[in-house]
């Protein structure tokens, strides 16, 4: 089974990516910040095959966060797509340079099309 990791500070679009994920037969760990995320792929015990990551949250940003996962040779590997309100050219830019495979802004994207965007990126990169 696949296995997603969303990092999402706002527990209703946890909740609502999460229900549509484990629709799709996923493996779904959530974590409520940055600091959460990588305390959460530190600990498990199956690495995910792919990060949704948020970027404004409390206590570390997804940057900071996408920072991190990147720097460490145990998670450098694993995807992250980046899944934002923020819409600016210049945060998107920012992502791609720190290692995200994709930018996406929430409100242009429904959970069923993230579902198909995230399926596109692993079978494209060989990861299910």
């Amino acid at each position: 089974m696949t296995k997603i990791l969303i990092i999402e500070d706002d527990p209703l679009m946890l909740r609502m990516y999460e229900r549509v994920f484990k629709l799709n037969n996923y493996d779904v760990e959530m974590a409520f910040d940055g600091e959460d995320g990588i305390s959460k792929l530190k600990t498990a015990e199956i690495k995910p095959n792919i990060i949704l990551l948020d970027i404004m949250m409390p206590k570390m940003s997804g940057f900071d966060a996408l920072k991190i996962i990147k720097a460490d040779d145990n998670f450098k590997d694993i995807p992250v797509i980046i899944l934002t309100n923020l819409a600016g050219k210049e945060e998107a830019d920012k992502g791609l340079k720190l290692g995200a495979i994709s930018y996406l802004i929430k409100s242009e994207h429904e959970p069923k099309e993230i579902v198909s965007i995230i399926k596109e990126n692993l079978e494209k990169l060989g990861k299910k």
